[in-house]
């Protein structure tokens, strides 16, 4: 039991890792990016779109919180 939760929580930390803001709001952007191609949408410019936005959201929580 103790490998299969030290895999657990290494697979925690290497997704969620310090900002879990910025996991959900990443699988919410792929999400949305195979959303958009399974209706016929060209969506190749919505995750670098998308990747550009949580990391000034980041950016922007870090400056302000130090």
């Amino acid at each position: 039991m103790s490998r299969l939760a030290a895999f657990g929580r290494f697979w925690w930390d290497f997704v969620i890792g310090d900002d879990w803001l910025v996991a959900v709001l990443v699988a919410a952007a792929i999400g949305a990016t195979a959303a958009f191609a399974h209706s016929g949408v060209t969506a190749w410019w919505l995750l670098p779109l998308a990747v550009l936005l949580v990391l000034w959201l980041s950016l922007r929580r870090a400056i302000r919180s130090a």
